[in-house]
């Protein structure tokens, strides 16, 4: 009885073949990341003297969103 064993070389090509397939599967899957204008169109703040100074921005709400179950 032979025991033969695969092809290293093969059995690394079908693996990596599937890795790229599951990797372009989840690009094509993920939503897809509009900039906003609200976080453009924010004045800029003045930092405070003594530090601090916690505001709630859009970037911050958007954060908050998603956190939410």
């Amino acid at each position: 009885m032979q025991n033969r064993q695969p092809n290293s070389s093969r059995r690394s090509f079908f693996s990596g073949a599937a890795t790229v397939g599951a990797a372009a599967a989840a690009v094509v899957a993920l939503p897809k990341v509009v900039p906003s204008d609200a976080a453009v169109a924010e004045p800029a703040r003045v930092a405070p003297e003594k530090g601090g100074g916690y505001h709630l921005s859009a970037h911050v709400k958007q954060y908050y969103k998603t956190t939410q179950l």
